[in-house]
């Protein structure tokens, strides 16, 4: 609301009525500032590879929204290679397991038999020495190889897990808002590939003054805006408390979560709030014009205290600070208004 100077004659002419009945109560002045901000995405991510390798499959364009399907595709051949050759590696190593057991299996019988033939003193200690070595080397034998099976198996989990990040992906729903590669680019670990970027919510930033803050957060959880005219439910996503030097002003973030309409950033978001300004709302029925010098009596005491009218305000004067007319003092009517 834009304010304008008030002359004696609108004052006059003004009907003094429409306070009728109504406790006549000075106000703090406001002023109608109309914020104004537009939209961005919600939050954003930069898409990068993990693995090097040469691109086969880049399956979403720049403003495609993420499906099912993953983003990049990065040539897993030599990988698969490697899984492979481990996986024949554990084939043999299991073979070799089953064989070193049923040798420690044999060995173990051989040496219980040698043992009790000892006692019958049908064969020499050296021959029972013999036995009982074999037996703990092949013991030990079956040992490395199931630690050996274990290392390829950690070996192939590694393999699988470096495979699978041959497949990019990027979170389901978000929109691709700038893609860098192409079809059989070669590419390293941690180049910037695309960015996609939440549209789902939209976020609006802004900076505000502190009058402007408090008056924000006297509105609704979900209060009523306007985006591209028309009307939003938003709500503060977030306030930084940091204090900007330069500007004087806080920097904070209204979140809209469901509009039927494109959702995409640069639109313009409007927000009308009314804050504190210099001078004092007096009801206009109160001021009396006599000899063309606006003033108050108040109630309680019937005193005379002269205005200086700064604007208009519809059923308010707004008028200059005055230490006897703080906000929350009753006035009486004018003379001529009941």
């Amino acid at each position: 609301m834009k304010y304008i100077s008030v002359s004696i004659i609108c004052l006059l002419f003004y009907p003094l009525s429409v306070f009728a009945g109504e406790r006549l109560i000075i106000k703090h002045a406001t002023k109608e500032v109309v914020l104004t901000g537009y939209t961005r995405a919600k939050t954003s991510q930069i898409i990068s590879s993990e693995i090097s390798g040469r691109v086969l499959r880049v399956n979403y364009e720049t403003g495609d929204t993420i499906g099912d399907d993953v983003f990049i595709e990065i040539d897993p051949t030599f990988t698969i290679f490697q899984i492979q050759s481990t996986l024949h590696s554990l084939e043999q190593l299991e073979i070799a397991i089953q064989k070193a057991r049923s040798r420690v299996t044999f060995l173990q019988k051989e040496s219980s038999r040698i043992e009790k033939l000892l006692m019958e003193d049908m064969v020499t200690e050296s021959r029972r020495d013999a036995i009982v070595q074999d037996l703990d080397q092949a013991g030990l034998a079956l040992q490395a190889a199931i630690k050996e099976q274990s290392v390829l198996r950690t070996t192939l989990d590694e393999l699988r897990e470096r495979k699978s990040r041959h497949h990019i992906s990027a979170p389901h729903g978000w929109v691709v808002t700038d893609r860098e590669v192409e079809v059989n680019e070669i590419v390293q670990p941690g180049t910037r590939l695309a960015e996609v970027s939440d549209y789902r919510e939209l976020v609006v930033p802004l900076s505000v003054s502190s009058e402007e803050l408090s008056s924000i957060m006297s509105l609704p959880d979900n209060f009523e805006a306007r985006l591209e005219g028309n009307p939003v439910k938003a709500s503060i996503h977030w306030i930084n408390p940091q204090f900007d030097e330069k500007t004087r002003k806080l920097n904070i973030a209204f979140i809209i979560k469901h509009y039927n309409r494109s959702m995409r950033g640069g639109l313009k978001l409007t927000l009308p709030v009314d804050v504190q300004t210099e001078g004092i709302l007096v009801p206009r029925s109160a001021v009396s014009m006599r000899y063309e010098n606006p003033s108050v009596t108040l109630k309680d005491n019937g005193h005379i205290i002269q205005l200086l009218v700064l604007g208009d305000a519809g059923h308010y004067v707004i008028a200059a600070e005055d230490d006897r007319l703080v906000p929350g003092t009753e006035l009486a009517p004018a003379e001529g208004t009941d």
